[in-house]
């Protein structure tokens, strides 16, 4: 049985709201058991278990990040979602130290079984620093 256009965005803000308290186990809630997950950097990861451990150390040492939605396309027939999203957090760059990355990228998700079953995330290869705005 397919999720609602309604019961998806639900989900997805639920799901965005996990991430923003930094709740990687309500974030996996909403993961299928067999996800497969496509980083930004490329890097890909097969299952639910694997994808926690994972995403494990950068709940642990990234505590001051926070996902903004900009904008969201829901194909409910499909079960497909287009999230575009803005990533705030300290930056990882040495000669940035202490100051705040903003991130612009897109996750195409799809869902299966009421769970996320793929998700692909693709980030801009370019980066704003807030001080240098």
């Amino acid at each position: 049985m397919n999720l609602s256009k309604t019961e998806i965005r639900v989900l997805i803000k639920g799901w965005l709201k996990h991430w923003n308290n930094y709740n990687l186990k309500g974030v996996m809630e909403l993961i299928h058991e067999d996800i497969v997950f496509e980083n930004w950097t490329g890097v890909i990861i097969n299952g639910k278990k694997n994808l926690q451990r994972s995403w494990t150390p950068w709940f642990i040492n990234n505590e001051n990040f926070k996902f903004i939605e900009e904008d969201i396309f829901i194909d409910e027939q499909e079960q497909k979602v287009l999230f575009r999203w803005c990533l705030h957090w300290p930056s990882p760059e040495k000669e940035y130290n202490g100051k705040t990355e903003i991130r612009r990228g897109v996750d195409v998700l799809l869902f299966k079984d009421k769970k996320i079953y793929s998700k692909y995330s693709y980030s801009k290869t370019t980066t704003q620093i807030s001080s240098l705005l």
